[in-house]
């Protein structure tokens, strides 16, 4: 099976299959500044599913994957790492808090509902997919009712027998005012004009199912229990030609996708290739008490493992295996570490490893290097303005400085103390952009000490502003 980077240009196309994991540790790169170790672990994963693929089908179903814990402060890329990878490889991603879950029995979110969560979105990407692919037809076959609409028979006449035949053009003037009609629609010259469609009526009978678990856990299709309640009725209504088409081209793209293979699809692509990263993982590590809040913490890891073992779940499209699911795990392990979990759950994530707290110099690396850097990004809003910022290399060492030291002092959360220090440092700038079009503004190392300097000395202040 050959996979494709889906952002790729078509004349720059990726076979996934053929990166290595040196090339997939580059393309990291591209969106996160330093952490070697997470990055080679996951690259690892990701090329060992590749190896899998060309397996025998007996020997690939032995073939689990080595699911990997994340062990680091917040603010250092351990999800930014994980969404980079699924969506470099197409996988169906999903991030949860196992702090949401709760033990069987307690009022909360079941963990299977994670399993339940990740089919949703698989169908949602594949039924993406599939729309780029009908797009053109379903124009083609939205434009030609359009143009039914706009030129209908003429007035039926009656003849000697009193019977009611449809009086026609000729066949080539009505194919000719046809054609006239689809190069006006193209155009957008009929865009104001009104036509008359049929729309479906949403109609949705009101009841209430009263339950500890959402209709969606409950595994309830309640449009094939209560078919007559759900009609598709359809009533007139004056549009827009521009609103009509996107109207029929909705109705046709669902007509055109076949929704049965889809979910086939995407199930097989959540079996296969899906990813789920369990963030906050060391919330519920600790064994029990017998006493307190935390009570059912062991019971939420043992009602995981499974899961993450390889179970069946039960989801309204069918039955989804979790064998072959990539399960990356991620906490912060200040109070607890990664021992405190029950060993059966130990054993699941055999990979282990620690990312780097970050210094001054990749916070300068994270405001220039990735493709979406902070300084891009506030350089690209403030444009819009038509306000030109740009920062010269000492204010950026200016900002990290302040951002390294405010962490040091108060809280450490890591490269998102950046984004709270850029928004102070621009707020003037951002406050007054539209009144200062045309300008080009220099941020130095002056203006980033006149901004900042006070709030930073400060420690209570900055407690609160940064």
């Amino acid at each position: 099976m050959v996979l494709y980077l889906p952002t790729a240009p078509e004349d720059e196309q990726i076979m996934l299959d053929e990166l290595t994991p040196r090339e997939i540790v580059a393309e990291l790169d591209k969106y996160v500044v330093g952490q070697k170790a997470a990055k080679r672990a996951v690259a690892i994963a990701l090329r060992n599913r590749m190896r899998r693929q060309k397996l025998t089908p007996e020997l690939a179903e032995e073939i689990i994957p080595k699911n990997i814990i994340m062990i680091g402060p917040t603010g250092v890329g351990k999800t930014e790492i994980a969404r980079r990878l699924a969506k470099l490889s197409n996988s169906p991603f999903l991030k949860v808090e196992a702090s949401k879950f709760t033990e069987v029995g307690y009022v909360g979110r079941d963990v299977e509902s994670m399993v339940r969560d990740l089919v949703e979105l698989a169908i949602e990407m594949v039924r993406e997919e599939k729309l780029e692919d009908v797009a053109d037809k379903a124009e083609l076959n939205a434009e030609e009712r359009l143009l039914d609409l706009l030129l209908p028979p003429l007035a039926p006449r009656a003849d000697g027998s009193g019977v009611l035949e449809p009086a026609q053009l000729p066949e080539d003037s009505q194919s000719r005012t046809r054609e006239k009609l689809r190069k006006q629609l193209r155009e957008g010259k009929l865009d104001e004009k009104m036509v008359e469609i049929d729309v479906r009526e949403k109609s949705f009978p009101a009841f209430e199912i009263i339950s500890n678990q959402g209709v969606e856990e409950m595994d309830i299709n309640v449009k094939e229990m209560l078919p007559n309640l759900f009609g598709q009725r359809t009533k007139k209504r004056k549009v827009k030609v521009s609103e009509a088409l996107e109207y029929l081209i909705q109705e046709e793209e669902q007509r055109l996708i076949d929704m049965e293979q889809v979910t086939r699809t995407a199930i097989d692509r959540v079996e296969n290739s899906g990813i789920v990263f369990l963030d906050e993982i060391d919330k519920i590590a600790g064994r029990e008490s017998g006493h307190g809040p935390d009570v059912s913490r062991e019971g939420v890891q043992r009602d995981i493992l499974p899961i993450v073992e390889g179970t069946t779940v039960s989801t309204r499209y069918g039955m989804v295996r979790t064998d072959h699911i990539l399960f990356i795990a991620a906490g912060a392990f200040h109070v607890t570490k990664p021992s405190d979990l029950i060993p059966e759950l130990q054993g699941r994530f055999p990979i282990r490893v620690e990312l780097d707290s970050l210094t001054m110099e990749d916070f300068v690396r994270i405001l220039t290097e990735p493709k979406s850097a902070l300084v891009k990004q506030y350089t690209a809003l403030l444009e819009t303005e038509g306000v030109k910022l740009e920062f010269d290399a000492q204010s950026l060492q200016e900002i990290a400085r302040f951002a390294f030291r405010v962490n040091e002092d108060t809280e450490n959360i890591g490269a998102r103390r950046l984004h709270t220090i850029m928004e102070r440092l621009l707020d003037e700038i951002s406050f007054d952009a539209p009144e200062r079009k045309g300008e080009h503004i220099v941020i130095d190392a002056a203006y980033v000490d006149k901004m900042l300097a006070a709030i930073v000395k400060n420690q209570d202040l900055s407690r609160y502003i940064l």
